[in-house]
């Protein structure tokens, strides 16, 4: 049994909201209802704001995120947050609007007391629309972050896309090169990857997937659903769903929430806590 510790950060991870005919106006209320019971410490958005990336979904994601606790929080694109069908725009100007309206940095650095959270941009309008991709120069700035990070502060990395499959029978592909970032990220010491796009939950450990160094710890993967939109997928179909995941000294936990209708709200479904630093293990 792990024994836990208080939590020192707690953080609330939304993710493909997309703002638009798939967005759900309930849900989307319920959602910052439990975002102010739950006290987090953090908030992090894991991309697809938009469902066009028209201005007007924009302006109303960031109406939506000024209505969540005034904390510190970190804000990444998905691939859904570049215009799929201006062609003309995806290739000269992908991001313009999102820089204009959500966030100019395309790859934001959060620092919390305890934690460092690298945001990494994982689209790739001109070569990936929908797979995204990392590149060896974002790698390269994430080592830089944790260059001087203690070894006993959190290192999380934050993207849209995945880095590992998820583990059922819709069999979606990984980005172009995960083995080799995910190498990176154990060489680096990060301890989580907070993802979304797959429109179902997934919280697993990377040694689940990749066998490669540092056997003697994983990083742990929290993938988020969707949170407010029609789009979910796998067992999460036509659901919507958050994390709160729990820092404290010697543990990670991840609380799983789920929408359900019966009450108007969101409910914890699952609990996941690791062990942080070597022999890192769900119990």
């Amino acid at each position: 049994m792990i024994h836990t510790d208080p939590p020192t950060l707690r953080i609330l991870q939304i993710s493909d909201l997309h703002f638009g005919p798939p967005f759900i106006e309930n849900i989307g209320a319920a959602v910052l209802r439990i975002a102010h019971q739950l006290l987090p410490t953090a908030v992090v958005v894991n991309g697809d704001l938009t469902q066009r990336a028209k201005r007007e979904q924009f302006l109303a994601a960031r109406d939506f995120l000024a209505q969540l606790p005034d904390v510190p929080r970190l804000v990444i694109p998905g691939n859904h947050d570049v215009p799929l069908y201006r062609i003309a725009e995806r290739m000269l100007a992908p991001h313009a609007l999102y820089r204009e309206i959500i966030c100019q940095d395309l790859n934001p650095v959060l620092r919390l007391d305890g934690a460092v959270l690298a945001g990494l941009d994982s689209t790739a309008p001109h070569s990936a629309i929908s797979n995204g991709r990392i590149f060896h120069s974002q790698l390269d700035a994430c080592a830089r972050v944790f260059a001087t990070v203690p070894p006993d502060v959190l290192r999380v990395v934050v993207a849209h896309h995945h880095f590992a499959p998820a583990p059922d029978y819709l069999h979606d592909s990984t980005m172009p090169g995960s083995r080799r970032a995910m190498r990176r990220f154990a060489d680096l010491g990060v301890d989580l990857i907070l993802g979304g796009h797959l429109h179902r939950a997934c919280i697993s450990n990377s040694l689940d997937f990749y066998p490669g160094a540092h056997r003697e710890r994983g990083i742990i993967i929290v993938q988020c659903g969707t949170t407010t939109s029609q789009r979910g997928r796998g067992r999460e179909r036509q659901k919507n769903s958050l994390n709160l995941i729990e820092v404290s000294p010697s543990s990670i936990t991840i609380t799983h929430y789920m929408f359900f209708h019966e009450g108007d709200g969101f409910q914890p479904i699952s609990r996941h806590t690791f062990r942080r630093g070597p022999v890192s293990g769900a119990e």
